[in-house]
């Protein structure tokens, strides 16, 4: 059998001569962050499962991260920490490719427009402006699942899974009803994916300027731990700012939440009940522990998918330090 006929072996297809970053870069960017996401989210659902009871229902999870496992195994059996995996696997593999894969196109056609020299010295005005535009676009197609997954989360009698989620919401709701956390999910995910690319940069580069190395003279396993190290402390820092937003998210889910009238009314009238305290800390430690490991996961899973499809990952260069 010809590597042509294998499935998914245009990935592994060299680009041309002199043109390293091209389409075929970015669609391997695009799939090392799909398969990124998807793993790293549905390795964390049963943490999701829990962060997102929590902020629905802060009274009976009070207990911690641990302590709300339990509960929820006590009372729904441990089949119900998976519950919304197959709406997050999918739902973040499609995020992934246009979070990723729009991070690394937006980013290298500035540094080509801008120049090697005037981008690394506004690199992290670039990774800001870069995850905003790729966020948002990756937005539009996550939503929809996202509100699936809150609504099967916060009502486990739901649905039986994704297509049948998808069915009754539509029933239920119309497409409007997909859309109804699109502005708390833009609140949520733009901030936390600008501070997720642009700490995540800047640590990295404060890392390796430590070690007095750019990432072509080191060992891919010692590059792999720059992405672990950096994804964790830019994880922390975008869970931390993203957090309001994302308790938000999960009520607005809930049927019946915020009462009626527009979406901006609904999500006030939550932010009243709720407080800004409770919006800001409830939820926060396991959603660190979760969007820390899931960020460093993801950067680590993406550098090591990239390198197995055969691309080498963009990095800024300070064209001064070749002088």
């Amino acid at each position: 059998m010809s590597a042509s006929s294998v499935p998914g072996s245009v990935l592994l297809a060299p680009s041309p001569a002199g043109k390293k970053y091209d389409l075929m870069y970015y669609l391997k960017g695009a799939a090392a962050g799909g398969i990124c996401c998807s793993i790293t989210h549905g390795a964390l659902c049963p943490v999701d499962v829990v962060k997102t009871r929590v902020q629905l229902d802060p009274v009976k999870y009070n207990s911690g991260l641990i302590g709300g496992m339990r509960k929820v195994v006590a009372e729904e059996g441990a089949m119900a920490l998976t519950t919304g995996l197959g709406a997050t696997a999918f739902g973040y593999f499609v995020q992934g490719w246009f979070k990723f894969g729009g991070v690394e196109f937006f980013k290298i056609q500035a540094v080509e427009s801008m120049g090697e020299e005037k981008a690394w010295e506004n690199k992290t005005g670039i990774y800001l402006g870069a995850a905003a535009a790729a966020e948002t676009i990756a937005d539009i197609f996550l939503c929809p699942l996202e509100a699936v997954r809150i609504r099967s989360v916060s009502d486990p009698d739901f649905c039986d899974g994704l297509a049948d989620g998808f069915g009754k919401m539509l029933k239920a709701d119309g497409i409007g009803g997909f859309y109804s956390g699109f502005l708390p999910i833009l609140a949520k995910q733009v901030p936390y994916t600008m501070a997720k690319f642009a700490v995540q940069g800047q640590a990295a580069d404060s890392i390796y300027a430590s070690m007095g190395k750019t990432p072509s003279e080191l060992s891919s396993s010692t590059n792999l731990g720059v992405s672990l190290t950096s994804g964790v402390i830019a994880g922390v820092a975008a869970a931390i700012i993203s957090h309001p937003a994302d308790t938000l998210l999960s009520k607005i889910n809930k049927a019946g939440a915020g009462g009626d009238g527009p979406m901006m009314t609904r999500l006030m009238n939550i932010a009243k009940e709720v407080g800004f305290v409770n919006l800001c800390t409830v939820g926060l430690l396991p959603r660190c522990v979760m969007i820390g490991t899931l960020t460093a996961g993801q950067f680590g899973i993406f550098d090591t998918v990239m390198n197995v499809l055969g691309a080498s990952k963009f990095h800024f260069h300070d064209p001064n330090s070749d002088k």
